[in-house]
């Protein structure tokens, strides 16, 4: 299938998933995998737009839970977010690709100040954006801080590329009777609970009637094949 689905995405990655079997860090195989990824879309036309978690180094509810006042400790996870976002952008200039980080919160040393315009014009010339600090605020997620980037850029789905290969009813590594389903309206993936992102990311989708493709990044050409518009992981959307 050569068609394409998607001409503009939404890319949100795991920073657990870029770790690999080390937890910690990054797996610097599985980053030149993502770029290969990538590169595979641009060069097809699609416009790519990434954000990518800091569950690698850190992960501000978890690790500064009852240690840190939750403001601070997610002003820590807003920095493993950049420090993510220059590592795969650096990977990606290195694979022959023109990418920009955008960082919400001003830190103009290392990266430039998120402005929507700034981010539709390099999405238009065909680099590669990667949107970093989160929402620049304590108390998101960063799944909430891609949809919302994904809002803004006006994205034709937001690709959610995690450690799971779908959305289940419960932990498959936990539950062995875990359902697995393929697609889901935003409804019922609210009404029965799932955890597939947090709240405020499901309903600001949902209220922006944003398709969301949530899928395994290790599985083999998973970012491409999404694109191309085959049905892998869990869709979710509001009608089908």
């Amino acid at each position: 299938m050569s068609q394409i689905q998607y001409r503009r995405i939404l890319l949100k990655i795991s920073g657990e998933a870029l770790a690999g079997e080390k937890h910690r860090g990054l797996d610097f195989a599985i980053v030149d995998q993502l770029c290969q990824s990538i590169k595979s879309c641009v060069s097809m036309g699609v416009q790519v737009g990434i954000v990518i978690g800091a569950g690698n180094f850190w992960r501000g509810v978890k690790d500064g839970a009852d240690h840190m006042q939750r403001s601070h400790a997610d002003a820590m996870g807003m920095l493993g977010t950049v420090m993510n976002a220059i590592a795969v952008a650096d990977a990606l200039c290195r694979h022959g690709m023109d990418a920009r980080v955008l960082s919400a919160v001003e830190m103009n040393k290392f990266c430039e100040y998120f402005t929507r315009d700034t981010a539709e014009r390099y999405l238009s010339e065909g680099k590669v954006v990667l949107f970093a600090g989160g929402t620049g605020n304590p108390y998101f997620s960063t799944d909430t801080g891609a949809v919302l980037r994904g809002v803004e850029i006006e994205a034709d789905a937001i690709l959610m590329a995690k450690n799971v290969d779908a959305i289940y009813s419960a932990d498959p590594a936990k539950d062995p009777t875990a359902v697995r389903y393929s697609q889901l309206t935003y409804d019922e993936v609210l009404a029965k609970h799932l955890k597939a992102t947090d709240l405020t990311a499901m309903t600001l989708a949902m209220d922006n009637d944003m398709t969301m493709i949530c899928f395994g990044l290790a599985e083999e050409n998973s970012i491409l094949r999404v694109v191309q518009g085959e049905s892998i992981g869990t869709t979710v959307k509001n009608k089908f």
